[in-house]
């Protein structure tokens, strides 16, 4: 067990083995060390790749803050697993822990024998977690791939844009985001089995299968009709009136997705009887058919007045609506402040750091307070001192003989 690490937390006393790099895995592990798991991200000599992600900066020692972002709450210790003794140090690792996570091509774990077959042999409880891009097993296994590429292959990326042009990728990594999502989650799932039952097993958790859940219930809908779905850029496939709505000053953005929200748009923000009651926009396919029409009547309300007085009354009258705002604009927002999501914590270098929490909230088990994501090698030598044993001179002999890097 991690010695700082709180033990009222959801998975104190849980040690994980993190091989993980980039977004899609470190940010699953992220999710368990927060919890108040123990993690021991295991990286080569010169780090996790992420670690010097554009752009640098200066108070990181010339990192990028993106490492940050996926990294909090984790030990991290050097091997160099292209000699014996860093393949040594690993497995004696995952034999003291709970969870494996890798995200490497496929064979490379193999390659060091740090495979789910040879590793459970040695310890049939290991819960061990491959985050690939097409799966472990058959004939894609050996395929690379990346966020974007699954964007495209799995259709998402041919639903977000405008009719008028080409489909366009997510500013933000969502499949690697949703990917990390959905192993944490397996990890869990697995540890319960293993509550029962007493053994672990392997989890595997490709991009590309997550990429296809991320398409939602569009996918269905083409299975049951055949129609293709249309881009509709900010307004909706199957909700009017839905998108965004210039105002006297700044843009808004509403959603109705039943009638009876649409009526008390038009009745108590509009005051429209006429358009709330019309007979032909009553059930959401008239409503689509005429979807202009509604937008048009929108519009030249909304330019009426500011912002600030339509989100009021669209709130009174209980209206989904926002604020269309820049990312600056909403990290400073009143809702961030409110949520308590943008905080400082402390950083060896930089004196603090900006961090985002995780949108999760027990009352009985909290997460664990923050820790800055570790400096390159940090906790080697204290994990291998805490959870192996190794003295002084041992660490010195592996020192010597390339364990952790030359």
């Amino acid at each position: 067990m991690h010695p700082t690490r709180p033990d009222n937390t959801p998975l104190a006393g849980l040690r994980v083995i993190d091989f993980t790099h980039f977004v899609a895995g470190p940010l699953a592990t992220m999710i368990l060390a927060d919890a108040g798991a123990d993690v021991i991200k295991i990286e080569k000599p010169r780090g996790d790749d992420q670690r010097w992600f554009a752009p640098a900066e200066a108070s990181l020692d010339g990192q990028g803050a993106s490492f940050l972002w996926c990294n909090r709450s984790k030990r991290s210790v050097t091997l160099d697993l292209k000699t014996p003794e860093g393949c040594e140090v690993a497995r004696a690792l995952v034999d003291r822990a709970d969870v494996l996570v890798e995200n490497f091509s496929t064979g490379v774990m193999a390659q060091y024998g740090l495979d789910y077959e040879t590793l459970a042999a040695r310890r049939p409880s290991l819960v061990y977690c491959s985050v690939s891009a097409f799966g472990r097993s058959g004939e894609l296994a050996d395929r690379p791939g990346f966020d974007t590429i699954m964007q495209a292959e799995s259709g998402f990326l041919s639903l977000t844009g405008y009719a008028d042009r080409e489909g366009v990728r997510t500013g933000p990594a969502v499949i690697d985001i949703s990917t990390a999502l959905v192993a944490g989650n397996a990890i869990l799932l697995a540890l319960a089995a293993r509550q029962r039952t007493g053994r672990g097993q392997h989890v595997d958790v490709p991009l590309f299968d997550t990429a296809m859940l991320m398409t939602g219930f569009m996918s269905m809908q083409y299975l049951f009709s055949a129609k293709v779905p249309r881009r509709n850029g900010n307004t909706s496939n199957d909700a009017v009136p839905s998108g965004v709505f210039a105002t006297a000053d700044e843009p808004l953005f509403i959603t109705c997705t039943s009638t009876s929200l649409f009526r008390r748009l038009f009745l108590q923000v509009a005051g429209m009887p006429q358009v709330a009651d019309d007979p032909g926009l009553q059930t959401i396919d008239g409503r689509l058919a005429r979807r202009d029409e509604v937008i048009a009547v929108l519009a030249g309300l909304f330019a009426t007045d500011t912002r600030a007085h339509w989100l009021a009354r669209l709130r009174e009258a209980g209206i989904p609506a926002g604020a269309v705002r820049s990312l600056p604009e909403a990290l400073a927002s009143g809702e961030v402040r409110a949520r308590g999501i943008v905080r400082d914590i402390p950083h060896p270098t930089a004196g603090s750091v900006p961090d985002i929490a995780l949108p999760m909230h027990l009352s009985a088990t909290p997460l664990a307070a923050p820790v800055a994501a570790p400096r390159l090698g940090e906790h080697t030598e204290a994990v291998l001192a805490e959870v192996l044993g190794h003295d002084a001179a041992r660490i010195e002999a592996l020192r010597s003989a390339g364990a952790f890097g030359r």
